[in-house]
């Protein structure tokens, strides 16, 4: 019997670390908002999911705080109003997993707050409490030189779309489908890596 391990279980291994991150510290509360990580990230997949994204961007969407998870007292940075960079950690362990299609719109999605609050004066009052607040952390509304750079980068407009979505995946108690539904999309993304 052969002790190799097929395409197929190192997709599912990838599925169980997410799932085993969310079960672990999923049910922490969202830096300042009155849902769980777990609420958060569901219902923006949910977003993701009913608008027609590609299966990058739900996964995306799906995993797009997960750097909260994975920075160490992430919750003692934000109260101490410093940035922990939740949305490089995310992307870095995102890119490992699922490469860049799904960790361009992560690692770009706070830069894409800081440009829609530089580019549309209507959408700061959209932001919560708790996003004006790492607004400032990350460093306010981009510049036009910082906005022109931004535009180039990979994965810019899906990043700008994740955004939106995240800024309304923050409803107490709203039912969505629960995380074993995005097993299959998380496993079609995810990349075949060594045992």
């Amino acid at each position: 019997m052969s002790s190799t391990i097929g395409i197929g279980d190192r997709m599912s291994r990838t599925y169980e670390e997410v799932k085993a991150l969310f079960e672990s510290y999923g049910m922490h509360a969202y830096l300042g908002e009155q849902v769980t990580q777990q609420e958060h990230a569901l219902q923006t997949a949910d977003l993701a999911r009913a608008s027609g994204a590609s299966e990058a961007l739900v996964v995306a969407s799906l995993l797009h705080d997960v750097g909260h998870i994975l920075v160490e007292d992430a919750h003692g940075a934000h109260h101490s109003n410093v940035d922990a960079h939740h949305d490089e950690a995310g992307a870095v362990w995102c890119e490992e997993r699922f490469g860049a299609s799904v960790a361009d719109p992560i690692r770009w999605h706070v830069a894409a707050k800081r440009f829609l609050v530089a580019s549309d004066p209507s959408y700061m009052s959209t932001l919560s409490e708790a996003s004006l607040h790492t607004l400032r952390l990350q460093g306010g509304p981009m510049t036009v030189e910082e906005m022109n750079e931004f535009r180039k980068k990979p994965g810019f407009e899906d990043a700008i779309q994740l955004r939106l979505w995240d800024d309304l995946a923050k409803v107490p108690g709203q039912h969505v489908p629960d995380l074993d539904s995005y097993r299959d999309v998380v496993e079609a993304c995810a990349l075949t890596r060594d045992a």
